[in-house]
């Protein structure tokens, strides 16, 4: 066809023609995988909502049976054939879904999950579950009991295991482990808390509109109200509404055009996940009252201002003893890295502060992955997540301090290949709690919210007194059951079935399009002007979203931000941004002079084992960067050499612990008294050589740590040191084959 014709009536009627043909298709099927989804959503409430899970599993204990009930149960994972068998002496994982509006199953979404990673070391697996309709008169406090329950049922299965349970945390599932783990430390190990948010004030100013919410509605009584309307229960829903709200252009248009221009392959997972995404479930209003004051305004409890049992436990999250692992990502938008860490600086002055309390805290950032992400992406499951686990016997006996975690991918000349399980390398680089500040635009922004608080009350104890009561006796079963099916977001699923009698015949007529499907080109003009109006649509949308969240902003400021309000509820208006008392005082100032006399008489006591690792730490400790092959080094040589095999993972923990504080209190001391512990100089060469050897494993040593083995071989009194130093990096020996895993630190 000659250039000219390209352009004619002809060229462009054919391609008018094959567009139209294709939109008629792709319209037909977009419908009809529409009414999959309202028959997906009819069947899966039908069949009592159970988890999205791709796993089999066995309910071990039902929380409904326990002697507070609840609508909770524990189940154990069981492994597919494509994973290794469990492993009974690995430490068992405990994952905890949120019970934020959805159903629980989004941590074993897909193979590539929280779940499965685990399945695929080998370590038993277990999932905290619930019911769609919680029981009658649960409360936030009878679900806390429950899963110190489920914990320490876990713990009794596993008595036996190299360490305690790694338990993960998503989302609201992450305060809900932090309660438990800071009121029962002895049932958990590491935790996880992933897209958790724990600093409900937190935020950037331009960005995270989602805080303002509680101060544009006046306080928590919009949830009450929704309880009272629900006859006593709060349809998650509602919850699922504000997330999408948050976005409006994937809402409205770019998650249905994304499955409308990729129709003939999208359909798969588009149900997969709107199986999930359309799973509504139910809280009691004492709930999630209990929910929105205490955290989402009141944000108590990083405070140490959440009490169970009628005061007699008081939540402090610094009572956690085990290391505490956050994962959070830039592109989240509800739960921002803000609102994941800087619980860190409400409970610490600094890192000083954090050893002294012994806690080991680990976090961990994403740069653009949004929060759903963090738990679906197979990506997130197969670099953070995966080499996450696979260090949690190093991050286990981290001393204590404040890192974060930085990985790496790997490249053939890559040094230590043979210490990595995987093709990536994690190391823990010391951080300030200055750091974890700096990842913000300071707190002045938080005081607005003191006020919201005081609002909150204020208005809480107005709609309690004069409305609740006249809502609660118009209520009916029958009324918030129909509420409910209203709901947009159920009304939407039920008219987009095969329940609709207007559907009927829609399947038939979908079959015959995907029979005769002609895809259109690529490069069709049409084709091309609609995705152009997609995009602008898209555009749109974004920008309405910024300029409501710009007024949003600019609204609670002018109101929360105003002198006036401050002094109507009782605050100066002058008045400092403070967060909470940090621990201290003179009980605490005498734990610590106990805690010093007891470990300054292990300067000379100890043995081979202790000696070793304080020769590592004096040398290591000057960067402060922990690797993860020189850790996987000690424990090959472990297992080939039997040295230390007697140490239980806990005791090496410990034994860590002890050396890292001798020398940090005082450097000088521990080295002038390393030959109590290695008192045969054959001994102390050995000693040297291995550490040089471990320290090797992740790459040349640096001029620092050399200097440092000089010092070291100096104070030992052993010739050559230098030259050794100077000769750079042994080579590492070649890896022998693996023997069975013992109880030891392995």
């Amino acid at each position: 066809m000659a250039e000219g014709e390209k352009t004619g009536w002809w060229w462009w009627g054919q391609h008018w023609a094959d567009y139209w043909t294709d939109a008629a298709q792709r319209g037909l099927l977009f419908c009809d995988v529409l009414r999959e989804r309202g028959d997906t959503y009819r069947e899966h409430a039908a069949s009592g909502h159970p988890p999205v899970l791709v796993f089999e599993y066995d309910i071990i204990v039902d929380g409904r049976e326990l002697e507070q009930p609840v609508n909770y149960a524990l189940a154990a994972i069981r492994p597919p054939a494509s994973s290794p068998p469990t492993d009974p002496g690995l430490r068992p994982f405990v994952v905890i879904d949120p019970r934020a509006g959805h159903g629980p199953g989004i941590g074993g979404f897909k193979m590539d999950s929280e779940i499965g990673i685990a399945l695929r070391q080998g370590h038993p697996c277990y999932f905290v579950m619930f019911f769609p309709v919680p029981v009658e008169g649960q409360t936030i406090e009878c679900v806390w009991r429950a899963e110190k329950a489920f914990l320490k049922k876990v713990n009794e299965l596993h008595p036996s295991s190299a360490g305690k349970p790694f338990a993960i945390g998503n989302c609201q599932g992450g305060w809900a482990l932090a309660m438990v783990a800071a009121s029962a430390p002895e049932l958990v190990g590491p935790i996880l808390l992933a897209g958790s948010p724990l600093s409900y004030w937190a935020g950037v100013a331009g960005k995270n509109p989602m805080r303002y919410q509680g101060g544009m509605l006046g306080g928590t009584w919009m949830a009450s109200l929704a309880g009272d309307l629900g006859n006593g229960q709060f349809d998650g829903a509602q919850l699922v509404g504000n997330f999408e709200q948050l976005d409006p252009a994937n809402t409205y248009w770019n998650k249905g055009y994304h499955l409308y221009a990729n129709i003939d392959r999208e359909r798969d997972r588009f149900l997969e996940f709107e199986r999930w995404w359309g799973g509504h479930f139910l809280l009691n209003k004492q709930e999630m009252e209990w929910i929105s004051q205490n955290l989402f305004v009141g944000n108590r409890l990083s405070r140490g201002e959440v009490y169970l049992e009628d005061g007699a436990v008081r939540i402090d999250l610094r009572q956690i003893r085990s290391p505490i692992i956050v994962f959070a990502s830039w592109g989240d938008n509800i739960t921002p890295p803000q609102q994941a860490l800087y619980w860190i600086a409400d409970l610490y002055r600094d890192v000083e502060d954090i050893r002294g309390n012994e806690q080991t805290i680990v976090y961990c950032l994403h740069e653009q992955i949004g929060h759903l992400g963090i738990f679906v992406s197979a990506g997130v499951a197969n670099k953070e997540h995966s080499e996450l686990a696979s260090a949690l016997d190093l991050i286990d006996v981290l001393p204590p301090g404040l890192y974060e975690a930085v990985i790496t991918d790997t490249h053939p000349e890559t040094p230590g290949l043979q210490y990595l399980q995987g093709r990536y390398v994690i190391r823990f680089e010391p951080r300030e709690v200055s750091d974890i500040l700096a990842l913000g635009d300071g707190r002045d922004g938080e005081r607005a919210f003191q006020v919201v608080k005081r609002v909150a009350e204020i208005n809480q104890q107005l709609y309690d007194c004069f409305v609740s009561p006249w809502l609660q006796a118009g209520s009916t079963p029958w009324t918030a059951h129909l509420l409910r099916e209203m709901h947009p977001s159920r009304f939407e699923r039920h008219w987009f079935s095969s329940g609709n009698p207007m559907l009927t015949g829609l399947a038939e007529w979908a079959e015959k399009a995907r029979a005769a499907r002609k895809p259109v080109a690529a490069d069709n003009p049409f084709w091309q002007w609609q995705q152009t109006v997609s995009d602008w649509t898209g555009s749109w949308l974004d920008g309405w979203r910024d300029q409501r969240d710009a007024l949003k902003e600019m609204t609670f400021r002018a109101v929360y931000d105003a002198p006036l309000t401050a002094a109507l509820v009782g605050l100066h208006p002058k008045r400092p941004y403070t967060v909470r008392a940090h621990g201290g005082g003179w009980e605490r100032q005498e734990m610590l002079r106990l805690k010093r006399l007891e470990l300054e008489q292990f300067y000379s006591e100890g043995g081979a084992v202790d000696g070793f690792l304080r020769l590592l730490i004096y040398v290591a400790i000057g960067n402060g960067v922990v690797d993860v092959r020189p850790f996987n080094a000690i424990r090959r040589v472990m297992q080939d050499t039997g040295f230390g095999e007697e140490l239980t993972l806990e005791a090496f923990k410990q034994a860590v612990r002890r050396q890292t504080w001798l020398v940090r209190n005082d450097d000088k001391r521990a080295l002038a008294t390393i030959k109590d512990l290695l008192p045969d100089e054959g001994q102390r060469a050995m000693a040297l050589e291995l550490v040089m050897l471990l320290l090797g494993a992740a790459g040349p040593i640096s001029v620092e740590k050399q200097q440092r083995l000089g010092r070291v071989a100096l104070a030992m009194g052993i010739d050559g040191g230098g030259k050794q130093e100077e000769a750079g990096t042994p080579p590492a020996p070649a890896p022998k084959k693996a023997k069975p895993r013992r109880k030891a630190a392995q």
